[in-house]
């Protein structure tokens, strides 16, 4: 789908978690390692704490004249389906649907939400939303410190555009962060039509995650995939145990050791 905010020159990149942020520089097109230029933790939740930490950060790693990817942890969004009503022809309509979902779903309207989509008006298509005060904040601070903000998006959406395009036609996605599994469900060869996220229990093992795809695929009134292939820090085993074809995006990637907001601020790049 479509960044909430977007743009070219991807190479300064920055992990927004709920606690904590990293900066790194992850050159998209070829592979160099991560210069991990910075991380802090927030201390408090809150727009004033993040701003503080996040001028602080930018002023002392001189990144002035640069563009600047923004990686937003998805405890701090929102992602949905939508389904475009019969007859849609305008994009007002496909957003108005959109906001409809949104309202269904967390129970009041999306006032205080910027929304992005993969927009169709023939399959089913999935929605993010953003914080709109966090968005006006990055946007803020870009501009005191002399930097390009070309996209701001939800992590999964981010692990998914970095890929979309290497996955099976038989294939879910999925990212594992944080202890949470999220999927996505393809309607059309590289568009998703459905996200579910659960917690992972302790333990979990492939033959655990075998059931758990079947179970949403019951759910979803869905075919059970062929094979799932995964971002995040899905634990080994996954590929080996139960009956489901399991690879990782990540296998040999130059990410051990990196903290959760290094590895956020790399979701979807080359590096």
């Amino acid at each position: 789908m479509r960044s909430l905010y977007s743009g070219f020159g991807k190479s300064l990149r920055l992990g927004l978690g709920t606690d904590a942020i990293a900066l790194v520089d992850a050159q998209r097109w070829r592979r160099a390692p991560v210069d991990v230029l910075a991380e802090a933790s927030l201390g408090a939740s809150g727009l004033d704490h993040l701003a503080v930490a996040l001028r602080a950060m930018l002023q002392d790693a001189d990144v002035a004249g640069r563009a600047l990817t923004v990686i937003v942890s998805d405890e701090l969004a929102r992602l949905w389906q939508v389904s475009p009503p019969d007859g849609s022809a305008r994009m007002a309509d496909l957003e108005g649907a959109a906001a409809l979902r949104f309202q269904a779903l967390y129970g009041a309207a999306p006032v205080g939400w910027r929304i992005g989509a993969d927009w169709s008006v023939k399959r089913p298509f999935l929605a993010a939303g953003l914080p709109a005060a966090l968005l006006a904040l990055l946007e803020e601070i870009a501009a005191e410190q002399s930097l390009r903000l070309v996209e701001v998006t939800p992590q999964f959406v981010a692990a998914f555009n970095g890929v979309r395009a290497k996955l099976a036609d038989d294939a879910w996605f999925g990212v594992l962060q944080a202890g949470v599994l999220t999927l996505g469900v393809q309607a059309v060869a590289g568009h998703l039509g459905a996200v579910r996220a659960v917690a992972v229990p302790a333990g979990a093992d492939g033959a655990w995650l075998a059931t758990h795809v079947t179970r949403e695929a019951l759910r979803l009134d869905v075919p059970a995939p062929g094979r799932l292939q995964l971002c995040g820090d899905a634990p080994s085993n996954w590929q080996t145990q139960g009956k489901l074809a399991c690879t990782l995006f990540d296998a040999g990637r130059n990410g051990a050791g990196w903290s959760a907001p290094v590895r956020l601020a790399c979701s979807g790049s080359r590096a």
